[in-house]
Order: structure tokens, then sequence, then C-alpha cells
């Protein structure tokens, strides 16, 4: 599944970072990955972002402060970004890329294999339901933060991304809801096997906090393990010293799972 590894400049003197090619239905997409410079076996951190092309790129910085505590994270960057082949389609085919990336993981020789956890940010909510579905009982733990969670809810939430979801999806809510309800999977979450975590602020305008009130409801209505942590005073970014202190407590929470 691993096609390139190269070395990729890191500040953090603890933690290496790579640049990544791997196969994702037979394109070669490109990643981030960061490892903790100690020799030892990890927990793998699978990161998915946000945003779409240039958009919500992942950021070296995020990801060294995930792998600071204590895990080999991966970040694809999506089909058809950074020199990958293919084309982003927001959480189509794409998930693929997300799927490929959390078995790459797996395969890490310093990751424990059944202790692959899922992130997901902003968009990457969406994906991260979509690989929390697909991986069932491999998935050790499922975060969303600030996350998507339904595309028809985006679609009526977003009036400057209409433009951009018509192209990528094929068309409106309405011309197309077959497209919108295969990527707003509620009716495959009793597949979900992992404890999940919901992080959001109630003031966010661009994922709306609806988003996350949907996903508890279906999660709870299955009996499946959900926490929720909602904050009433922060938008989608939340102030650095609150989310250098949110990133701690949510890797701990992961470990505890």
């Amino acid at each position: 599944m691993l096609v390139e590894k190269k070395r990729f400049p890191s500040p953090n003197q603890h933690v290496r970072l790579y640049t990544v090619s791997y196969l994702s239905d037979g394109l070669k997409v490109k990643g981030l990955l960061a490892e903790p410079a100690a020799p030892g076996m990890y927990d793998g951190f699978l990161y998915l972002r946000g945003g779409i092309k240039n958009v919500g790129m992942v950021r070296p910085g995020r990801i060294i402060q995930f792998a600071s505590q204590g895990f080999v994270v991966f970040a694809p960057f999506y089909r058809g970004n950074q020199g990958g082949e293919g084309n982003e389609d927001f959480a189509g085919e794409d998930r693929e890329d997300a799927f490929s990336a959390f078995r790459l993981l797996q395969e890490h020789p310093k990751v424990k294999a059944e202790r692959v956890h899922i992130f997901g940010f902003s968009r990457g909510g969406i994906m991260g339901i979509l690989t929390a579905i697909e991986m069932g009982k491999s998935a050790a733990s499922f975060v969303s933060w600030g996350g998507v969670s339904d595309m028809f809810l985006t679609y009526e939430e977003r009036k400057d991304l209409r433009r951009m979801m018509k192209r990528v999806i094929g068309g409106t809510p309405k011309k197309v809801p077959e497209e919108y309800e295969r990527r707003s999977p509620f009716d495959q979450t009793n597949r979900i096997q992992a404890p999940v975590l919901l992080i959001h602020g109630e003031k966010d305008q661009n994922v709306s906090i609806q988003h996350s009130y949907l996903l508890e409801d279906k999660l709870k209505q299955l009996h499946k393990p959900v926490e929720t942590w909602y904050f009433s005073g922060f938008t989608h970014y939340f102030p650095p010293q609150q989310n250098r202190r949110i990133v701690r407590e949510l890797t701990q929470w992961m470990k505890n799972q």
C-alpha cells in the first residue's frame, strides 16, 4: 500500500515527519506521516482534514501536536491534492483515501494494529463517520471535532459552498438526492462499533452544532457509546490555549478506550 516515503523537515526533534505516497483504489494519493522519534509501539491516529483542495490543507504543526501525545499520525491530503492522482469529490469516492490510510496505519511497524483511532475535523467529520462505519470493530475510537454529519444540512447552511458542492457532487440535493444521501450515512450508523466523542463549539458558523446533535441523537437511538464536549462560547476555531488543552484531553480519552 505504501509507495513512497520521504523525510520532511520537522520543527520538533521528538517527531519525525514524512510525505507519503500510498495506493487508494488504484490511485497514488499523498499524505503526511508523523512518527514519535523514540523507539516503541504506539497507537495509530488517522487525521482526516477539513476543507477541499488547498482550503483546510493539512498543517505539519497540527499533526505534530497529536504525534507529541504519543501517536503515529497519518493525514491523507485526499486524491488530486499535492501531486496525488485523481479528483477529490467531497466524501464520494475519496472516502477510499481514508479507508486505505486507516489500513496503512494498521500495517505501520510502530503501530499497534488493533489500536488505530479516527479523528475528523470539519469536512473530515463525515469522512470519519464513513471510516468508522467501514472499519467496524477495527477502529479503537472515533472523534469528530466541529464535524460535518449531514451533507443536505451543509448545502442548506453554507451558501458560499453551494457552487462547489454542485460541481463536485453533481448537482443540488433536489437534483441528485441519492448523492447527498450517500454522503450522509445515517442509515448505516448501526455499523459503528467504536466509542464516539463529539466536540463542537455552539457558536460555530462553518459547521453548525446541529451536525453533532443529529449524529448524537442517532447514536443514542442505537444505544452506541457516545460522549459530547460542547462549548458554549466557541466557534469553529477554538482559542489556542483551549485548543491545546482539548488536544491533550481528547488524546487521553482515546487512550482510555
